[in-house]
This record gives C-alpha cells, structure tokens and sequence, in this order.
C-alpha cells in the first residue's frame, strides 16, 4: 500500500511538474534555515519603526536588519507563535508564555515575561497564537482564552471561553474573534458580544476579517469571501475562473488596490480580487522555498514577507522588475527578443520560441529554428531572424529560411533602396531583395570578407564595419551593390566586447576606453566624455550599444548598472537615467546584451535564465536610513563586549580592539546596498565601496576617534551618517601625572647627577692635587736624589781622589822603604861599619816610624771610616798589627807589597797572613783577601 502510495506520489510530482510552466513575477529572495540560524517554521512576521524584520520562529525571535540575521532564543526553549511590534517593544507569544523583547543600550534584545505576574495564570499546554494592539492595550490570544494587558497600569483582564478561539481580527478599531460552533464576537467595553452566529456561517473557519464601507468582509479558510452587512451575511458572488473553492488558506492580508494576497496550505501564494480571480500564483515551482505558507506581513515598503512552514521568503511586490526563470532549461540564453501584434519572441541559443502575448502561457519552440538566434528585427513590418544556419523570415508561428548564407548577425534597410535590405554575416556582408511579397537572398557583396557583427550605414552606398579583434573599417559600395570597391581602417582604438550603434544621426563606437563620435569630415573618431564617463574604465562590462526602435532612448550596460540616455527636452545636454542593476543581478550574456520595448515604459531584457521586465513607471530613487546594529569591543580580538550605541566612551589603553556593525533596510533581491565608512584620527578619507556591513579595528593608538559610516543603494547615498566618538587612553606611561613624575625625576636625576658629578670632579681635583703634590714632591726627591748622587758622585770623586792620594802614599813609602832597604843592603856590603851602622840605624829607624803608619791610617779611616770598627767587631781579638795587615789586605796589596810597608820578609808575610787567618777562622777555601775586601 505504501508502494502504491509512493508511485502515485511520484507520478503526481511528474504530472505537476510536466504541466507547470514560467511565469512572470516578481523577484523573490529566500532565506533558509541555515541562513537564518533558526528552524524551518516561521509563525509570524512584523515590522519596527526603524524597519526591521521580526520573525516567530520554532526556536525564538529572528531579527534581520538588512544584512545579517539575529536569533534570539525563546525564553523557555518553546515554539514562538506570534510576533507583533508595539512602539519600541516587540511582544511574543508561545508556549505557555508572552511578553515582549525591548533593546539595552548595546542594542541587543532583553526579554520580559509577562506571565510571571501573579495576577495571572497559564492554563497547561497554552499557547499563544495572536497578537493585537489598540488603544494602549496588547491582547494575547491562545485557543482558550485571550488575556488583555493594559501596558499603562501593567494589568491583565481575561476573556475565558469554553470553546475554540481559532483567531482573532483587528478591523479598524474594533477586535473581533471566532469561537468554533459559536460564531464571531466583539470585544466592546473588556466584554465579548456575539455578531454572527455559527449557523449563519454555515461552519466556516475564519481566515481574515476586512473593512467595507458597508460593513465586513470575511474570508474563510476554504469558502470564499462573505459580505457581512446590516446584521446580514451572503457570500461574495464568484468570479466564473474563481480558484478560491480550490485553496485552503491559512493566512491572508489586503493590498492598497483591494486586491487580496493568500497564503495558501498547499498552493503557494495566490494574488486574486475580491472576486476571486487569479491575478497571480507563486509557488515552489516558481522559485518560493515551500507552498505552505503560515504568516504574511507588507511592509513598509510594499515586499511581501512570506514565513514558511520550510524556511522565509521575500516577494519584492511593488519592484520594477518581474523576473521570468527557465528552470527547465527549455529556452536557454535569450540574446534577441522581438514582438508583434500578438506574439512575443525569444530568439536564445537553443532555436526561437513564441508565445501569446500577456499571457502566462508557455513558449514554444518555432520548427526549423533549432540552434543558435543571434538577432530579431522587425523591418518594414516583417520579422526577420539572424540565425547561425542563415536568415529565417518569421510569419506568425512559422519560420521559412530565405538564406543559407550562414551566421546572420543582423539586418538592416538602405536608405533610398525600399526593395533592398543588407545584412552582416560571419563572412562578410549580403544583400536581401524583396520579390513580390516576399524576402530573397540576392547576393554577397564581393571583396570583404571579415565578420560583420555590428555595422551602421553612412548613407546608402558607405559603412562603418566594427569588428572587436580587427577594429573599424571604413566601407564603399559600388552602386548596384555588388561588390565593395573601396574600404580603409579607420584610426581607433579595437576592443574586446566593443560595437557600434547609430543615435540621432550619430555614429557612436564603444570600447572600455569610452564611447567615440564618428566624424565624417574627418574620417575619425571624437571621444564623447559625457557618455565615456559612464560605462568606460573600471564601470565597464560590456561595450554593447542598443537604440531603440524610435530613436530616443539609447541603452548601455555598466558594471553596476543599466543606463539609458534621452535628448534633452530644454537643452542639447542628453538627459542620462539609470536602472540600478548590476551585471551580476541582471545576468545579461555579456557582449550579447538586448532589450526590447514592451510599451507602456516596460522594457524586456534578455539573460542567462530567461528574462527581466522592467518598468520605468516604477522607478524611483529613494534614499534609505543606515543604522548603527552593535559595538563590540575588548582587549583581545577574540573576546568582545557589547557597548553602548549612545554617546560616547573613553577605552583604557588596552582596550583598543573596536568592531561596528551597521546596514540598510533593503530587502530587494535586484539592489544592492555598499556601505563606506572613515575613522576620523587614524583614518581621515572614506574608504571604498563596500557590500560589507561591518568594519574591525584592531590595535588602535590611542587617542580620540570619530567613526563615520555611510550607505549607498542603488547608487542613491543613504539621507543620514552614522557617527560615534570614543576615547582611547594614553599608555599610564605617558599620562600627565607619569609626565610630571618624569620631570621631577628627570630634575631629581640631573641634581644627583650634578651632585655626584661635582663630588666626583672634587675627588678627581683632590687626587688631581695630590698626584701634582706627589708629582712635586717626587721631582723635589728627585731632585735631592740628583744633588745627593751628585754630591755622592762628588764624594766619590773625592775617595777615589784619597784612594789615589793612599795609594800613591802608600806607594811611596813602598818605593821609600824598599829604596831605604837597597841602601842598607848595599851599606852593609861597605867595609866602614860605623858610618854604615850608623846610617843603618837612620834607615831602620825611617823605616819603622809609626808616623808613617798613623798618617797611612788616618788616610785609610777617611776612605773606609767603617772598616776598623766593623772588623774590631766581628773580631775582637785582632790585635793592631792585624789591623794594619787588614788594612793593606784591603787595598787589595800583594804579600810582596806588603813586606817592605811592615819591614819584613815576604815569607813573614805569608805568616802573619796565616795567623790572621786563623784569629779570623777561615775556611781553608776562602781567600783571606777576598774576605777582608768584601767587609
């Protein structure tokens, strides 16, 4: 059985599927669960004054700003069933709780709860479906009761009820709801009073209740609209095509023009009349998220907020734009589009399909075109098709080829030729010729065989070829158009995705460089600046030109937008107007750009999925707020803080980490909003454009900044600029008091330093002082040392003056002596002995006069004063004729010299020398010589 069920199911996907075809509507933007951050349900939307979006949602509230989403959680983890903005509070109802969600000062969302008043109790299992305000009170509806709470005096009355409360309605000021087998009641004066008893409804459930002049309007969930009037109610006669017996609403609100927007269980959105005729369907085959539709708010700016059973939808209602989407891939890319009567054609590069005009019905594909269309022309009332396989000329429903010449770009009328037509293929140019009430190829024009996509008639017999690779060719024809019997280059920059257009008897050629006036004269080209300004440079997408069938409106397509020049109605000044849709929205095949004039200031044009109409009666340049979402700040960049959005604040130096977040309510899909933003004090010039909604400051300096931010939406600057101002500290290091501390300790330092300084330069002179003192006093030692070794020297002079003064004394008595003892010696040899004894006795008695001795000794003392004392000391048993021995030892005399001063012998000599040397108890090794003179 399941099997079955499963097959059927399929089956019945395939046959809707199968059946389904595109549509014309308006743009849609989804957001899904994950985009927002929530679960799939969504019960209730509303709008604040500052036009943010707010959504009950399985999981809590939902707050979208325009850029990003917020989810707040639901204060007891429950379902939130209803949502409804009151001032500056955003009241909630779900599970077994209400109250409402006012902003902090950093702008986040707190919740209070109502419920916790002990006044009022919750029944188990309540839950809280609607919300309505008036008059100072907010009434909180749930299946079996409705609590009305009077915000003044923060009090509560309840209107019990023993059966259903499927909803309740807020006509005008009047409140008005359903209880099931009881009927529809009034809230007058805190009472409930009945209105319509359940019979008169015939059991019908309640979706909505409107106003009418002459009385309600009452929508059921599945019988249509009933007329309540002067205490009677009748249904709303039907449309004959009525979809409504075929719907099963669940939500459903009334548009400005009195048309009514459903939100169906099953079917998707249905737009229809009080009626019941459909005036439009939107479900998930065309682009909604899920048919199940529970909630619908309009807001402020005429999109329609769809929440889903799967997700939350955007319908872009009053946008000039409706949007037609090949999902099937049938049609492929459009690059031509043409229109007759009653049919609307699409040439794409899968063959050229029709279909009726206004209508919803499908297009079909045209036999015989199958392939590559590269452009449609209606020319003196016939319809001509550029394809890849040739020229096709279009009768209706039918195509017949009148060309196999292949790769028809496009075809043109000759001035003054009304039976010849010329044409650009990929090899050159052809001339079509009209036999009877027909087309027929005639012939290719001989001598130029370069691809001529895009090409504009001088006059009759002159062109101007432009090709992007190659550049533009001049081009003279011979009279019968046979064959080309002149061309030349022209001097211009080539381009890719460059063309050229004709406009008011202009020439004009557009590469990225900028759009170019030919001047025939001259045979060259003139920059136009007015238009180069708007589609050259960094603005360029794509060089293509497009005029339209009058010759008044002549099109361009920049990076950002769709541009169309008029004549100026006051001035020869073009009057320039922009579509502000980028190319990334629009997705036009770029270089292949087309568009094509419905009527009624509603154009068609040409994408990748299908096609875009636009509507010029509904443009319209509206500036919007832009407004402050959060501040977060903090020392590290991970871990930020909500701060305050009013006023300003000081930041100690560490915390120099700051992120601003802001954005613009726009919630259409096919505008885009930039934002720029400067930080005044690091950050002076505005920044770029950016679609970014949020800007990080990290590592500020400290000092004192002004953020300023700005938006712009559809090239429209928004009317106000954000600005706040805050402080950073200076560093506790360079604060003033720090900056005083410096001073006194820079002052304090220098005078320790003056001090030391002085103290260290007064020891300095001190030990400079002294070492002069010592300097002085060294030279006079010096000096003293000088004078005493010059008296020394001088001393020296003077014993070495005595030495040989003794030594010559000594000598001399040496020479006397031994002169004294030749002459005794040679008188005792004389025979006259008494004379000779005589004078022997004189010589002896010369010889042995002590005079001789103490004279020698005082002369020795004077020399070596020291010596008698020292050896009178060491050895004290030395007798006078020792000392006399020492004495002459000491000068270093021989024995032999020795003999003659003590009138002895030589070997006598030697005795004393012995004796002495023992009374001075030498070694027998030591020289008694060496001995006395090293005393």
């Amino acid at each position: 059985m399941n099997l079955i069920k499963s097959v059927f199911y399929v089956l019945l996907v395939v046959i809707i599927s199968t059946a389904s075809h595109a549509q014309e509507i308006p743009p849609i933007q989804i957001f899904t669960p994950q985009d927002y951050g929530a679960e799939d349900q969504n019960w209730g939307i509303d709008q604040s004054e500052n036009n943010y979006i707010y959504v009950a949602n399985n999981k809590g509230l939902l707050e979208y700003n325009g850029a990003s989403w917020t989810l707040y959680n639901s204060p007891n983890t429950g379902i939130l069933r209803s949502v409804k903005v009151v001032g500056d509070k955003i009241y909630t109802g779900g599970y077994m709780d209400f109250g409402y969600w006012a902003k902090n000062k950093q702008g986040r969302l707190l919740y209070t709860s109502l419920t916790d008043n002990k006044k009022i109790s919750i029944k188990e299992d309540e839950d809280f479906w609607g919300i309505i305000d008036i008059e100072g009170y907010v009434l909180f509806q749930s299946f079996e009761r409705i609590h009305i709470y009077n915000i003044a005096e923060n009090s509560f009355d309840i209107i019990g009820s023993d059966s259903r409360i499927n909803k309740m309605f807020k006509v005008e000021e009047t409140i008005y709801f359903q209880k099931t087998e009881i009927g529809v009641f009034r809230i007058e004066n805190g009472e409930q009073t009945l209105v319509i008893s359940r019979a008169a409804l015939e059991d019908s459930e309640l979706v909505n209740i409107f106003n009418l002049d002459s009385g309600l309007l009452l929508q059921t969930k599945e019988h249509g609209f009933y007329e309540f009037s002067k205490g009677e109610i009748k249904p709303v006669s039907q449309h004959p095509d009525s979809i409504l017996p075929d719907l099963t609403i669940y939500c459903s609100i009334r548009l400005s023009d009195g048309s009514f927007l459903l939100g169906t269980i099953a079917n998707g959105l249905v737009h229809v009349d009080i009626n019941g005729k459909e005036l439009l369907t939107i479900n998930q085959s065309d682009g909604l998220s899920n048919n199940t539709i529970l909630s619908i708010k309009n807001d402020s700016y005429g999109n329609i907020w769809l929440g889903l059973d799967n997700g939350i939808n955007i319908i872009n209602f009053n946008s000039l734009y409706k949007i037609y989407v090949d999902n099937q891939g049938v049609l492929g890319t459009v690059y031509a589009a043409a229109k007759t009567d009653e049919y609307l054609y699409l040439g794409t590069n899968q063959g050229l399909f029709y279909k009726l005009i206004d209508t919803n019905e499908k297009f079909s594909l045209i036999e015989g075109t199958k392939g590559q269309v590269w452009s449609l022309a209606v020319v003196q009332g016939d319809l001509f098709c550029g394809h890849d396989k040739g020229t096709f000329l279009v009768n209706k429903t039918t195509a017949e080829q009148i060309s196999s010449e292949i790769g028809t770009w496009s075809v043109k009328e000759i001035d003054g030729y009304p039976n010849l037509l010329i044409q650009g293929n990929y090899k050159g140019l052809n001339i079509l010729e009209k036999v009877g009430d027909t087309w027929k190829y005639r012939n290719k024009i001989e001598g130029f065989n370069i691809s001529s996509r895009y090409f504009e008639l001088i006059n009759s017999h002159e062109l101007l070829v432009s090709h992007e690779y190659k550049g533009v060719y001049k081009i003279k024809i011979d009279e019968d158009f046979q064959k080309i019997i002149g061309y030349k280059k022209i001097s211009v920059n080539k381009g890719i995705k460059s063309s050229i257009e004709s406009y008011h008897n202009k020439i004009l050629y557009s590469t990225q460089e900028g759009v170019f006036n030919y001047d025939a004269k001259n045979e060259n080209f003139k920059k136009d600046v007015v238009l180069s300004k708007l589609i050259s440079g960094e603005n360029y997408v794509s060089g293509k030109l497009i005029s339209d069938i009058e010759g008044n409106k002549l099109w361009a397509f920049s990076n950002d937008a769709i541009i169309y020049i008029e004549p100026g109605k006051l001035s020869t000044e073009p009057k320039i107007n922009i579509i502000p849709i980028s190319s990334e929205l629009r997705k036009s095949k770029t270089a292949y750009e087309n568009i094509l004039d419905l009527s009624n200031n509603k154009y068609l044009i040409g994408t990748t999925e299908g096609f875009l109409i636009v509507d010029l009666n509904k443009l319209e340049h509206e500036a919007l707020d832009i407004n402050l979402n959060s501040i977060d700040y903090g020392e590290d960049p991970n871990k930020l803080l909500p701060l305050d959005l009013v006023g300003s604040t000081e930041f100690k130096n560490k915390i120099n980490n700051i992120k601003f977040n802001y954005s613009v309510t726009n919630f259409n899909k096919l505008s885009s909003s930039k934002y720029q933003y400067r930080l005044l004090g690091i950050y002076d010039n505005w920044s770029n454009w950016s679609s970014s909604s949020e800007v990080f400051f990290k590592n500020l300096q400290h000092g004192d900044y002004t953020f300023e931010a700005r938006a712009m939406t559809d090239r429209i600057v928004s009317n106000n600029m954000l600005s706040y101002s805050f402080t950073i500290e200076k560093p506790w290091y360079i604060k003033p008091v720090a900056i005083i501390s410096y001073v006194v300790f820079v002052l304090l330092f220098i005078y320790v330093l003056y001090y030391f300084n002085k103290k260290h330069y007064k020891k300095q002179q001190q030990i400079l002082i002294e070492k002069k003192e010592r300097q002085l006093k060294m030279e006079q030692l010096e000096s003293q040392r000088k004078l005493i070794q010059f008296k020394n020297k001088n001393l020296q002079q003077d014993i070495d003056n005595k030495n040989r003064e003794l030594g010559m004394a000594t000598m001399n008595v040496v020479k006397r002596n031994e002169l004294l003892n030749s002459i005794k010696t040679e008188l005792s040899k004389s025979k006259s002995l008494a004379e000779v004894n005589k004078v022997v006795k004189l010589i002896n008695s010369s010889i042995n006069d002590t005079n001789d001795w103490e004279l020698f000794e005082e002369a020795f003392n004077n020399v070596d004063k020291d010596f008698m004392k020292k050896i009178k000391l060491l050895h004290p048993t030395i007798t006078p004729n020792d000392l006399r021995l020492c004495a002459y030892l000491r000068l270093n005399l021989s024995s032999k010299e020795i003999a003659p001063l003590l009138n002895i012998s030589h070997k006598s000599v030697e005795v004393k020398r012995y004796r002495l040397r023992k009374k001075l108890e030498l070694d027998h090794e030591q020289s008694l010589s060496n001995y006395i003179i090293e005393i």
